[in-house]
């Protein structure tokens, strides 16, 4: 790169190792940010002086992250201060790879329009081709194969520390045989296939390296191995590469994240520089103080230590209470104080299940609040069934989208001409429009007459595009095919909130364009999009129950740590040494969340599964100086106990809620452990919602369903 003269007035407030940072040029960097120390703004800054003092070209420029939304900000914000950052290329991994595999599709037989498949069109299309296993067990495939693609692993290599079972790379293989078949990909593919043409393309590798030359990668402890491998890939000797991240803020292992990434980054990028950013802005001295304390016990780490030129402020708090009714109030008691705003707390747990009590108390007391990370908008079953119509028509070849639309609602097509269909495409390159007009002439009269009105109908919908945007299109798809009908009778509350939940989706496809181009684009983003948060209320004074891994990116001038027990949290048992380390940052992560207090809560009893447990205090707890905290006692046996005065029982469930109350907690042998939500009567049957730990609602007749009853709570 070439030398610059002048240092722009917009890195004069940088600190010096931020100028550091931006400055740096040539060997490969390493940039440790820790918690609150500005690395967006470095990442910001280093691209508009680039671009600007630099005379790079910004089309030059590759940066990569882990979200749409950090993305965008990064986007906006390096234009602000470069208005030619515009045209830099600033994307997730996820996106780079769908958008590199676009482009070079065709090397693999791949249509450049193939569909993003989510973890629940893949499940469908291992039921397919395992049509006598249950759900539960093709989910676990699932999650091995997706975790196999996390490593880069194909179905021939060895996947013994993936799956200990047999069956495995044959179940993979099948499965992967069969996507390249109908031509699309999964979230692992739009890493792992970009991965293996820059592999065997040395043309397209050479054309892709001489395009970026500055590679920048964002969250670098998120990263997994196959994106480790394309980080490879997109480099050479001469491509200026600088990663940004935090080694004690790597929490995502259960993703694929792999912390070694960034521990061993120097080794495949020799003669590597290393900058840490260690002067936080974010939290007082007294809460950096406890969370340095906290993560010095991990020996998977390269070291540095946070400070702050703000005052110490008070220490973090430590309450030892008697039970999860005394924390619940606690907490309460907490958000009663004037000093910090109810909106401005965060209540932090491990597991969503223990959010259930602060619901039922808050919901109960008028507490405004909102639970963050419930199911995603795109996850629900009407939006699903609506973009599974748009996907089969950018690409006919999509056997999942094609599965779930073709008797959805029901039009006379059952499972033996659903197979007779699927057959068929064999004849028309995998064409399945095609193939409904190859089978209904070979079909009886009955079932001939079904196919070939479906196939009418997917020409009606198509008949709806060329408008200024997809609406039209989107409209026809969900009128067209019957999915408003089928919805809206389904039941009268749910009807109602899944065609809202339509409406909106027309909304969001009113900013793409009203061509095929389009359409690709928008099922893009439906895929690439982040993880969209259901509210209680959009009131700036509602407190935030959270997980702790939910709280990654985000800070609150006050945040209460709950549930801090041995084999809560850490959940104790079978932890590796490296699984265990993992815990530990996730409570660093948690304490760093904090700008201006902390509490801290450890119960002596716990209900679980319905019993009352005897717990001790966590251990990193026990890792804490006892001069860096103050603490609180929880009162005597009992306290916090109001259950008499609202109607309680001895075993938690309402007096006259019967064996399904809301608040009680159920178990079921395919979506796991969760809680009642709502109860009510239709005719002669009683229904319950469920809400499960894995964000997942569900409706049941108690009678009919395998619902376990584990715990109780409060109507």
């Amino acid at each position: 790169m070439p030398e610059s003269s002048h240092i722009p007035g917009y890195i004069a407030d940088l600190n010096e190792e931020q100028r550091r940072a931006v400055l740096h040029q040539g060997s490969p960097l390493l940039i440790l940010a820790g918690a609150g120390s500005g690395k967006t703004r470095v990442i910001t800054v280093k691209i508009a002086y680039m671009i600007e003092q630099l005379g790079l070209d910004p089309r030059s420029i590759l940066a990569v992250t882990f979200t749409n939304k950090a993305a965008g900000e990064m986007k906006e914000r390096a234009a602000a201060l470069a208005p030619a950052a515009q045209d830099t290329m600033i994307r997730t991994f996820h996106s780079f790879g769908a958008w590199f595999l676009r482009r070079n599709a065709q090397l693999l037989d791949m249509p450049s329009g193939f569909s993003i498949y989510d973890d629940d069109d893949s499940v469908t299309l291992l039921r397919s081709l395992y049509p006598d296993e249950n759900r539960a067990t093709l989910n676990a495939v699932n999650r091995r194969i997706s975790r196999a693609k996390d490593y880069g692993l194909s179905p021939s290599d060895d996947l013994s520390d993936i799956s200990a079972d047999p069956d495995f790379a044959e179940q993979y293989r099948r499965y992967e045989t069969r996507l390249r078949e109908i031509g699309n990909a999964d979230f692992g593919d739009l890493i792992l296939l970009p991965v293996r043409i820059l592999s065997e393309h040395p043309e397209v590798r050479d054309r892709i390296r001489s395009r970026f030359r500055v590679v920048l990668v964002d969250e670098f402890q998120d990263s997994n191995i196959a994106q480790y491998r394309l980080l490879e890939l997109l480099a050479d000797r001469s491509t200026y590469v600088c990663v940004v991240g935090d080694d004690d803020q790597s929490i995502y292992r259960f993703r694929g994240a792999e912390v070694r990434n960034i521990l061993t980054f120097h080794e495949t990028f020799p003669g590597t520089d290393v900058i840490r950013l260690e002067e936080n802005y974010r939290s007082t001295g007294s809460i950096l103080d406890v969370a340095s304390a906290v993560v010095d016990h991990n020996e998977g780490r390269l070291g540095k230590t946070l400070w702050t030129r703000k005052d110490r402020g008070p220490l973090p708090v430590l309450a030892e209470l008697n039970d999860e009714e005394a924390e619940v109030h606690y907490c309460r008691e907490v958000l009663s104080r004037g000093n910090v705003s109810p909106g401005e707390t965060a209540i932090l747990y491990r597991t969503n299940a223990q959010s259930r009590l602060f619901e039922t108390v808050f919901l109960r007391e008028g507490i405004p609040y909102r639970i963050v990370g419930t199911l995603r908008f795109y996850e629900r079953e009407e939006v699903k069934d609506a973009v599974a119509v748009l996907k089969f028509l950018a690409n006919p070849r999509d056997e999942v989208s094609f599965r779930r639309i073709v008797n959805k609602p029901a039009r006379g097509i059952g499972a033996t001409t659903l197979e007779k269909l699927v057959a068929a495409s064999g004849e028309t390159r995998g064409d399945l429009r095609e193939a409904l007009r190859v089978a209904a002439a070979r079909l009886s009269a009955r079932a001939g007459n079904a196919v070939s009105s479906f196939a009418a109908v997917i020409d009606r919908v198509e008949a709806a595009f060329g408008g200024e945007n997809l609406v039209p299109l989107l409209d026809a798809a969900i009128h067209e095919t019957g999915l408003t009908d089928y919805h809206a009778e389904k039941d009268e509350i749910a009807g109602t909130q899944k065609l809202q939940n339509l409406e909106e989706l027309l909304n969001a496809s009113s900013l793409y364009a009203g061509t095929p181009e389009g359409l690709v684009e928008f099922l893009e983003s439906i895929e690439l999009d982040s993880a969209r948060e259901q509210e209680s209320g959009d009131s700036p004074e509602r407190v935030t129950l959270i997980t702790m891994h939910n709280t990654k990116g985000l800070e609150f001038d006050r945040v209460i740590v709950t549930g801090l027990e041995e084999g809560l949290f850490p959940r104790g048992g079978e932890e590796s040494p490296d699984e265990l380390e993992e815990e530990r940052r996730l409570f660093y992560v948690a304490l760093t969340r904090a700008r201006q207090s902390v509490h801290l809560t450890s119960c002596r009893y716990r209900r679980i599964h319905g019993r009352l447990l005897t717990f001790v205090p966590s251990r990193f707890l026990r890792e804490i100086p006892a001069e860096l905290l103050e603490t609180a006692g929880g009162g005597p046996v009992g306290a916090g106990r109001a259950g008499g005065s609202h109607g309680v029982g001895a075993d938690g469930a309402g007096g006259d809620g019967g064996e399904f109350a809301p608040g009680t907690y159920v178990y079921h042998d395919d979506y796991g452990t969760g809680m009642v939500i709502k109860k009510w009567k239709s005719g002669v049957n009683e229904l319950v919602r469920v809400r499960f730990e894995s964000g997942n609602i569900a409706q049941f007749i108690p009678r009919y369903a395998p619902l376990e009853r584990i715990g109780g709570g409060e109507p």
